[in-house]
């Protein structure tokens, strides 16, 4: 089997940020999936499962109910490896075009309060598995690296692919 792109990156130099992991096209509709690296791979501890839960019920919420970018949202879903996320948008896009909603989307969940949405059992297979707290925190660290983000962590680095 041929391997998938994202692990031709090299995860041993790869830093967080906010990158164009790929672009697709299918037939006249062209997508760019986003790479959402909020941890430095293999170096710093992963997020928290329950925190992982959390982010991705309140981004998914955030970015599908947005007044400009909500028709353009295709999916929004954590890493296995849970060091980060992705975002897939219709498309084609770098990351400075949405480096903006980005950072409107982190200081959304900073300011949230409420019940989470989806946390209920009819609306989520395992809705018990949340944490607010450690979401929050996570996505206030990835903001503030998003806040002064620098080339680097808006292109994946020549040595990483």
């Amino acid at each position: 089997m041929e391997k998938i792109k994202s692990f031709e990156v090299d995860h041993l130099r790869l830093k967080p940020g906010l990158y164009v992991s790929r672009t697709d096209d299918y037939g006249s509709l062209t997508i760019t999936t986003f790479d959402l690296r909020f941890k430095e791979p293999n170096k710093e501890p992963v997020m928290d499962p329950p925190a992982m839960h959390t982010i991705e019920h309140l981004c998914a919420t955030f970015l599908r109910s947005h007044n400009e970018w909500s028709q353009k949202i295709v999916y929004f879903g954590p890493m296995g490896c849970r060091t980060g996320f992705y975002t897939i948008l219709e498309g084609e896009y770098k990351s400075a075009d949405i480096l903006p909603l980005m950072k409107e989307m982190l200081d959304w969940i900073a300011k949230f309060e409420g019940p989470i949405p989806g946390a209920s059992a009819e609306e989520c297979g395992n809705w018990r598995e949340q944490n607010i707290d450690m979401a929050k925190w996570e996505c206030g660290r990835y903001a503030a690296l998003l806040k002064n983000a620098k080339k680097e962590n808006l292109e994946y680095p020549s040595n990483v692919v």
